[in-house]
Order: structure tokens, then C-alpha cells, then sequence
């Protein structure tokens, strides 16, 4: 079963559980799929499905902070529910030493050797660790391991 088909059940459970709040953030993902398969004219394989799902979740915390420092807890309970729902779909984050560990093999892969090569480093990091890990803890990781 794929990621989308694993969502449509979900969203399905939701609507006979009569769960509104989770049926909102389960069709708002479903919503940003489309939009994006549409967008790029191919349906999202698993992969591309979680990056989507990644992007909400960055959002949703964004826009938490933003509620939080404006004293709206309403809509910041809101934005955390989402987040919770959203989180389900997600893979296992990685944590710091797996991180450092992967840096660490794609250096010697590709010959990193200085700060000049932390796109190189970057692009050879990207598709291993997409939805994996938080991309800006693994560019500070690349930064510390080429300085």
C-alpha cells in the first residue's frame, strides 16, 4: 500500500469515526498531494509524497510560533493537532549520530574536503536523507564536519 493509499483510508476512518478536526488536516494533505501532482503533471511516488508531507508539517510549526508570539493558543492548538496528524506519515527521524554517521560516508564518497564543497556534499545527502532527517540540522552537521 502506498503512502496516498494508506492517507485515503485514513481520511475514509475519519469520516465514519465522525472525527472533523482530523478529517480537516487528513484532506488538507490530501489537498497539497493533488495540487502538487498536478502541478508537476505525474503522480507523487511515496518519496515525493512524504517531502509534501515534510513541508506541511514545517509550516504548521512556523505558523505556531507566529500564533504563540501573537497570544492566539486557539489557533496554536489548532496548528499542533495538524502537526500530530501529520507526524503520522512521516518516517522515524533520524537522530544526531545517524546523521554525523551519513555525513560522514558521503564525505568519503565524494572527496569533500572543504567548505567549497558543501553543495557537492549537500546534493549527494539530499535524496538519502529527504524526509529521514531535518535537512537544516544535516547542513549544520556538513558545516561543522568541513570547517
Amino acid at each position: 500500500m502506498t503512502l496516498r493509499d494508506q492517507i485515503t483510508e485514513d481520511m475514509k476512518t475519519a469520516m465514519k469515526a465522525k472525527d472533523a478536526p482530523r478529517l480537516a488536516a487528513i484532506r488538507l494533505l490530501l489537498a497539497a498531494i493533488k495540487q502538487k501532482e498536478v502541478d508537476e503533471r505525474r503522480e507523487l511516488d511515496d518519496a515525493a509524497a512524504i517531502a509534501v508531507v515534510d513541508k506541511l508539517t514545517k509550516q504548521r510549526q512556523d505558523s505556531v510560533s507566529q500564533y504563540e508570539a501573537a497570544g492566539r493558543q486557539d489557533l496554536a492548538d489548532v496548528e499542533k493537532f495538524e502537526i500530530t496528524v501529520l507526524a503520522a506519515y512521516l518516517p522515524a527521524r533520524m537522530d544526531a549520530a545517524a546523521i554525523a554517521a551519513e555525513v560522514a560516508a558521503a564525505m568519503r564518497e565524494t572527496g569533500a574536503q572543504g567548505m567549497a564543497d558543501m553543495g557537492k556534499l549537500m546534493a549527494a545527502l539530499k535524496p538519502r536523507l529527504a524526509g529521514k532527517a531535518d535537512m537544516a540540522e544535516v547542513s549544520k552537521q556538513v558545516k561543522a564536519a568541513l570547517a
